[in-house]
């Protein structure tokens, strides 16, 4: 067996042009690299079939993120672990306007309607929102199927889902199956389980363009088909423990993920994986991050994976903004 080189992985990122976005990554973040128009996603760690990531630099530039993940599942993901992709996908999503109202299935669904390996329940954590900007989370106890059908029908959705304001540095924690949408002007960073699967109830699709008739009618009734979780997401705010120069916010832990916010001046060392591999997405000034023996780069806007087997990193730069996603220690990575 070949030995696995451990260091951080930078990897190409894929774009997405729905209707919804605007110019808010580039703008409000400084990503570089990104082209021209629109810009709704960024899809900054991916081993999904439609965007599978490549490695940029070190030893296993040109390698695709998913032949290292089949390669070396258990010094890349985690010790034991064994999968068809990496169990988590992140991207950067601007919401200048507001996103449909859509729903993913959960895993079970998602097995028995799609073939698929896995749902998507997902997490967004709020880099900017506008003062008007909202999240639609949930159907209001109480709404029987033939009501919630007459309110997608008629766009009218304030009377079937639960609303929130959200602001900067909210976490919204989002299983497979809630109906939901967020917006308008709203910056996120979200992580979520390696699918693409979604229904929408809008009569246009994510580009903008009109759904006949009968095509959004059945649009509807199979978002509501699969609009199965009884769960009633709200933002929230978790816990902040600050311990040798790093500051660690909790935005969310689930069973799938979990989403924390670090903050720190000059350079800190540290393990984000709990026992498996760990995402970076830097929001604020440029940094570098070492480990493994090598020295990456991390410019404001980009992302990096870190191995399971890297373990501590060393962070270094003028003032540290990181989103760190990992599988938590007693979760379920698939």
């Amino acid at each position: 067996m070949s030995t696995f080189a451990a260091y951080p992985l930078r990897l190409t990122f894929g774009v997405r042009r729905y209707a919804f976005g605007a110019r808010r990554i580039a703008d409000a973040l400084g990503k570089t690299g990104l082209p021209d128009g629109v810009v709704a996603e960024t899809w900054e760690v991916s081993d999904h079939d439609d965007e599978p990531g490549v490695v940029t630099d070190g030893p296993y530039a040109g390698r695709a993120l998913r032949d290292l993940v089949r390669a070396f599942p258990d010094e890349l993901v985690r010790p034991g672990w064994r999968g068809p992709h990496l169990p988590l996908l992140v991207k950067l999503l601007d919401a200048s306007h507001r996103l449909p109202v859509h729903v993913h299935p959960d895993d079970a669904v998602a097995r028995a309607r799609y073939g698929a390996a896995n749902g998507k329940d997902e997490a967004w954590h709020v880099v900017e929102a506008a003062d008007d900007a909202v999240v639609w989370a949930g159907v209001r106890p109480g709404v029987d199927r033939a009501a919630l059908r007459a309110a997608c029908l008629a766009g009218d959705f304030d009377d079937v889902l639960l609303r929130y304001p959200v602001r900067a540095g909210d976490t919204v924690l989002v299983p497979g199956g809630v109906l939901h949408t967020f917006g308008p002007d709203t910056l996120i960073v979200e992580v979520q389980q390696t699918s693409d699967l979604s229904e929408s109830v809008m009569p246009h699709d994510v580009y903008g363009r009109p759904l006949a008739p009968d095509a959004w009618a059945a649009a509807v009734d199979a978002a509501l088909d699969i609009a199965t979780s009884n769960t009633l997401p709200r933002p929230e705010r978790g816990p902040e423990v600050v311990e040798d120069g790093l500051r660690r916010m909790v935005g969310c832990r689930g069973p799938r993920f979990v989403l924390e916010r670090w903050a720190f001046v000059g350079e800190v060392t540290a393990s984000p994986g709990e026992g498996g591999f760990a995402t970076l997405t830097n929001l604020g000034g440029d940094l570098v991050v070492e480990g493994g023996g090598h020295t990456v780069p991390l410019e404001r806007g980009a992302s990096c994976l870190l191995p399971a087997a890297l373990g501590a990193v060393t962070l270094r730069g003028a003032v540290g903004d990181l989103v760190v996603c990992a599988v938590p220690r007693d979760g379920d990575a698939s």
